[in-house]
């Protein structure tokens, strides 16, 4: 249950340029929604409004408001050597970085402490409370009008488990910093600057390369990460004026693919679909051999069909479908925290009991998937596909 709200309607509207009865209304609707316990202060936009992005939060901090912006969207490049002259036209050379495999979190201080909102504007107490000891304080002090944005990596993730990162456990790579009256974006190489001299993580940088040669370049990086399993690169405009755009490995696609059809009725049908067109044109324009070609065919149709072999047998044994992942913390009290999260966003989850492991305590979670287990349970007991 939300908490009840304490919020100043007239102010709140006019410091978002809307009308106050405007304001009411999304709130009645619960386009703008009221965070949780604690965070009862913070509200998150559910949908686009005006000119303010979903996933956006808006907070009171010492009498003023304040509005983190949400995250940009990031067009994906199809064909790399049209998308790039296409869309970069008005530069003459590219930047080029890692976009690496986790989940998407921004930093702000929240009351003299850090906090991580995800993608959808939510207080993660998890993301919350690694980014205490990933992040130094000093920057936020001293950088007050600032969002960070990135990357959580690592296997004790509860949400993208990657061990290809060589991380212990869980790591937060910058990859953007924003202004938060505006939104406006960091050029890439002073905020690469400004990243380093706080000590803080941040997406591999491949470098700069003309409109010409970025296609040929950015192929040559794509298959260098499809070898170490990582998600591929972010192309983007050195002064961060242009969008940027997107472009990931066959073996990134056909990874996103075998958890998707492990849990075939959860997985959205875009989500599936797009992957597989991702398959088709890099295909194409890389020109490959039939040889190369018969390698693509054979890794995208077994991830595809091995992981729904499993989990049609997992249920044909008895079995319950689940997303296994773990966590490590600090403080026992965040497992808790989490938990009811968790739930709170219509999960079913099973917590293992707590291990001590040095000054940290590691717990395995289990996200069952009901969807998928009862529709194949339907199956295997004679029920017809509609």
């Amino acid at each position: 249950m939300n908490n009840e709200i304490n919020l100043d309607i007239e102010q709140a509207a006019d410091f978002l340029k809307l009308s106050p009865s405007r304001f009411s209304e999304l709130l009645k609707k619960r386009i703008i929604q009221q965070n949780w316990d604690e965070y009862g202060d913070i509200f998150r936009f559910n949908s686009h409004v005006s000119d303010i992005e979903a996933g956006s939060v808006l907070f009171e901090n010492d009498g003023s408001f304040e509005l983190i912006r949400g995250f940009p969207k990031i067009k994906r490049a199809m064909l790399l050597a049209p998308a790039i002259k296409a869309n970069f036209s008005d530069i003459e050379n590219v930047a080029v970085e890692e976009k690496m495999n986790g989940y998407n979190v921004r930093v702000v201080d929240y009351k003299g402490k850090l906090i991580a909102l995800t993608r959808s504007g939510h207080v993660c107490p998890y993301s919350t409370e690694r980014i205490q000891n990933l992040l130094e304080h000093r920057f936020f002090d001293e950088h007050p009008d600032l969002v960070v944005y990135g990357e959580m990596v690592g296997p004790d993730n509860p949400y993208v488990q990657k061990d290809v990162y060589d991380i212990d456990s869980l790591d937060f790579f910058v990859f953007d910093i924003r202004e938060k009256k505006d939104g406006r974006p960091f050029p890439l190489h002073e905020r690469r600057a400004l990243v380093r001299e706080y000590g803080f993580r941040q997406a591999e940088f491949f470098g700069e390369f003309s409109i010409a040669k970025a296609a040929s370049n950015i192929t040559a990086i794509i298959k260098e990460l499809g070898k170490k399993g990582h998600e591929g690169v972010i192309i983007k405009d050195p002064n961060m004026v242009l969008q940027p755009v997107k472009y990931t490995c066959s073996e990134s696609n056909c990874a996103d693919l075998r958890h998707a059809f492990r849990f075939y009725n959860e997985a959205g049908r875009d989500y599936i679909f797009s992957r597989v067109i991702r398959e088709g044109f890099q295909s194409v324009e890389w020109n490959e051999t039939e040889e190369e070609f018969m390698a693509r065919c054979l890794r995208l149709g077994e991830s595809i069909l091995r992981p729904m072999g499993r989990s049609v047998r997992q249920v044909q044994d008895g079995e319950r479908i689940a997303d296994d992942s773990r966590i490590r913390v600090k403080d026992e009290k965040t497992i808790d925290a989490f938990k009811s999260y968790l739930q709170r966003l219509g999960l079913d989850v099973v917590f293992s009991p707590v291990r001590k492991i040095g000054d940290e305590y590691l717990v395995d979670i289990k996200k069952i998937n009901d969807s998928t287990s009862d529709k194949t349970l339907g199956i295997v007991q004679g029920q017809l596909w509609s």
